[in-house]
C-alpha cells in the first residue's frame, strides 16, 4: 500500500469515534455518510451477504464469488477480498466508502453489511434482491469479537474479556445487539429471497451447505467444482491466501501480531474464554432474548 495512504489512515484512525444511527452503534465515519448509505441503489442482480460482524463473512464472501465464477480459482484471486466485495456500510477514510466502491462496479455485484435489518437501504427490498444471511453462535461470535476488536484500529478497543462480556450482552459492540441482529433478520427470511444460513453448518458439513447456496443462486455446479469450492474456502486455505487473510493491509490497520485476522474458524473456542459465572448469566439473558424466536445455535459439534 502507497506509504503515504498509510500515513492518513493512520491518522484518521487515531481519531477514531463511534456515533449512533437509531440507537445502533456505527462508526462515525459511517453516519456522516448515512444518508448516502440508507438511498443506496441496489440492482436486481446483486447479491447482498448479511452478517452480524464476525459470523463467517469473509468465508460466505469468497463461497458465493467462487460459486459465481463456476470455481474458478485464479480469478477469485484477482483482488483482495475486501475490493471484490463492497462493504456497504463502511467509510475508511481515506479510501473510497463502501457505497462509492458499489456504485462504480459493473454488474453482478457481490455486497456485504453488517446493518441491522431495520437500517437496511429500502431498495434491496423494492429490487428483490437475493440476500445470504450467515448467523453464528452468540457466544463464539462474543470470543471472535472480542480479538478482532483488540487488532482492528478501525473499531473501539474492547477493554478486558470481562468488560467486553458485558458490553456485547448489553449491545454497547459496533452494529449493536446479536440477539436483536439474528433475530430481525431470522423474522424476515420468509417475506423475502433470504437464505438463512448457520456458521456451524457449513463447518460441520460444508460440501451441503455450498451445494445449498449454490442452487439458491441459481446454479448447477458439477462434484468437480464443488470440491475446488470446498478446498479453497477451506480455513487453511483461506489463512494462506493473501486475498483472504487480510496480510495486504497495513498493521496501522489490523494489527495482526496481536491477533490473527482468521484466528481459530471452530465451534467451542467459547470454553477456553467463558468463566463458569459469566456461562450461567449469559444462557439466563440468552433464553429470555431468545424465546420464541425459533432459532436454534449450536454452541459444539
Amino acid at each position: 500500500m502507497d506509504p503515504e495512504l498509510v500515513e492518513k489512515l493512520a491518522e484518521e484512525l487515531k481519531n477514531l469515534k463511534m456515533g449512533a444511527i437509531q440507537g445502533i452503534p456505527l462508526p462515525e465515519s459511517t453516519c456522516d455518510i448515512w444518508d448516502q448509505i440508507y438511498n443506496f441503489q441496489a440492482r436486481e442482480d446483486d447479491i447482498l451477504i448479511s452478517t452480524f460482524p464476525k459470523a463467517g463473512t469473509t468465508w460466505m464472501q469468497e463461497i458465493v464469488d467462487l460459486i459465481m465464477l463456476n470455481g474458478d480459482v485464479e480469478r477469485s484471486m484477482r483482488a483482495p477480498c475486501f475490493i471484490k466485495v463492497p462493504f456497504i456500510d463502511l467509510h475508511p477514510k481515506p479510501m473510497p466508502s463502501g457505497v462509492d466502491a458499489a456504485n462504480a462496479m459493473k454488474s453482478p455485484r457481490l455486497l456485504k453489511t453488517h446493518l441491522p435489518i431495520q437500517l437496511l437501504p429500502p431498495s434491496f427490498w423494492e429490487k428483490n434482491v437475493k440476500v445470504i444471511y450467515v448467523a453464528r453462535n452468540a457466544k463464539d461470535c462474543m470470543v471472535s469479537y472480542f480479538h478482532f476488536q483488540r487488532m482492528n484500529k478501525g473499531l473501539p478497543d474492547p477493554g478486558t474479556w470481562n468488560e467486553y462480556f458485558s458490553k456485547f450482552l448489553a449491545g454497547d459492540v459496533p452494529w449493536g445487539s446479536w440477539f436483536d441482529h439474528v433475530i430481525g433478520w431470522g423474522k424476515a427470511k420468509d417475506q423475502h429471497q433470504i437464505l438463512y444460513v448457520f456458521y456451524e453448518d457449513i463447518l460441520e458439513d460444508p460440501r451441503r451447505e455450498i451445494r445449498k447456496i449454490s442452487t439458491f443462486l441459481g446454479k448447477d455446479l458439477t462434484e468437480e467444482v464443488l470440491d475446488t469450492i470446498q478446498h479453497h474456502t477451506s480455513f487453511a486455505s483461506m489463512k494462506e491466501n493473501p486475498m483472504t487473510n487480510f496480510s495486504v493491509l497495513p498493521s496501522v490497520v489490523f494489527d495482526q501480531s496481536i491477533s490473527a485476522f482468521l484466528r481459530k474458524g471452530k465451534v467451542g473456542d467459547w470454553k477456553n474464554h467463558f468463566l463458569v459465572s459469566q456461562n450461567i448469566v449469559f444462557d439466563e439473558e440468552y433464553e429470555q432474548k431468545m424465546e420464541g424466536s425459533g432459532l436454534n445455535f449450536r454452541t459444539g459439534l
